[in-house]
């Protein structure tokens, strides 16, 4: 994305030479077909890097960097992608002000924030692991050992309690 500041208004166009062109493959990467999904996001990204009138461009097109690895199969997962972007991004600049603090008020700051930033990077890895996979854990074991005299059962197992009602 190319990125511009005219009167106050942010202008977003595409290094692409087909713009149609390229707002359809920046959809794809977002995983939608809908074009109001994409122009808030595209809105919500360009702004991410922007300090005060000055406009990071590059910060911005990291971010969907972020996003096109995640690879998005819906517009959930292109949000977490986003947040997870954002929040890395926002972690490395607590990483920045941790290095280079000049009081220890600064630095339980710059620590706490930056502990805050990683933890919640790595919840938002859990929560999109867990909605790709709808929840399930699947546990696989690969050595079973049964000595002799011993029994093994296959296949699902489940057990009931005392004074269940398996009729005895």
């Amino acid at each position: 994305m190319k990125l511009k500041m005219v009167d106050g208004v942010l202008h977003v166009n595409f290094t692409h030479s087909d713009p149609e062109l390229a707002q359809i493959l920046m959809m794809a990467d977002l995983g939608t077909c809908d074009p109001d999904f994409w122009a808030g996001v595209q809105g919500q990204v360009a702004t991410i890097g922007r300090y005060g009138s000055t406009i990071d461009e590059v910060a911005s097109n990291f971010l969907l960097s972020v996003v096109r690895g995640v690879q998005p199969r819906d517009e959930l997962e292109a949000m977490l992608a986003v947040q997870m972007g954002a929040i890395h991004q926002a972690t490395m600049m607590m990483a920045r002000r941790l290095n280079h603090v000049d009081n220890l008020a600064q630095q339980d700051a710059a620590e706490r924030a930056l502990n805050k930033l990683a933890r919640t990077y790595v919840t938002q890895m859990e929560a999109l692991k867990r909605y790709r996979t709808g929840g399930q854990q699947k546990v696989t074991v690969e050595h079973v050992t049964v000595n002799e005299g011993g029994q093994a059962i296959v296949g699902a197992v489940s057990h009931r309690g005392r004074g269940g009602d398996d009729g005895k």
